[in-house]
């Protein structure tokens, strides 16, 4: 195994936390306050909201421009609140402000480095949107530690189609023998990698899996380095 390719939202950079602070400043500076009960209810809704909009988007059903506005219009109208303007403000606000957001998961700078000293290859398969990626990885400090970086919207499809995986390996010059995906979510992640012949190492911060979902399965990012041996031994 020589290329390790990387999820990055919920794998290495911690989206729910950030998310959480650019909302959070985002209700305070837009005032929203005065249209809704409290942030926490706000959050909630919108999570909920935001979920499905990217499972719609990841389906083709609707297009990058419709979902950024799209999430936070359907979370004011829980709320009772039609304020389309208000709604775009948002939109743009939380694409201006969330990808500033440093907090990574546990162990990630230390894992990299530590993989990095081994000789791997590291790489990025995101199903994010390139310009707010791009930023993610550079105010993290993240952006060093790969080679190759692919946001899925370059080849027109989202992960779990083959064609993604497919665009990363050619890039990377890699052979499915060779590589390994780590991300967070199972099918679209690690079933969608090894589908054409990768593996997977699926990482599970929060026990959101039932044990013995997939055969490395891991909870923290530091279990890497010492798993990537066994995996090697089980393709002999």
């Amino acid at each position: 195994m020589k290329h390790l390719f990387f999820d990055l939202d919920r794998t290495l950079w911690d989206f729910e936390k950030n998310s959480e602070t650019a909302l959070n400043l985002l209700y305070e500076d837009l005032k929203l306050s005065d249209h809704l009960r409290s942030f926490r209810s706000f959050h909630t809704a919108y999570k909920k909201i935001n979920a499905e909009l990217w499972h719609q988007y990841g389906a083709g059903k609707i297009t990058k421009a419709e979902l950024r506005i799209k999430r936070f219009n359907d979370t004011l109208k829980k709320f009772d609140v039609h304020n389309e303007k208000l709604a775009i403000q948002l939109g743009d606000g939380y694409v201006k402000t969330s990808p500033y957001q440093t907090n990574l998961f546990p162990h990630t700078t230390e894992t990299l480095d530590n993989l990095k000293n081994e000789g791997y290859e590291l790489h990025i398969i995101t199903n994010g949107f390139k310009e707010v990626q791009y930023i993610k990885l550079e105010k993290s400090k993240l952006i060093n530690y790969f080679d190759v970086i692919v946001c899925s919207e370059e080849v027109g499809k989202n992960k779990p189609a083959r064609d993604v995986f497919d665009y990363a390996m050619h890039h990377a010059n890699a052979k499915p023998a060779n590589s390994i995906m780590i991300g967070d979510d199972y099918l679209v992640d690690i079933v969608g990698a090894e589908k054409v012949g990768m593996q997977g190492i699926l990482f599970d911060p929060n026990k959101s899996y039932r044990e013995g979902t997939h055969e490395w399965h891991i909870n923290h990012l530091n279990e890497i380095p010492g798993i990537i041996p066994w995996i090697k031994k089980s393709t002999l």
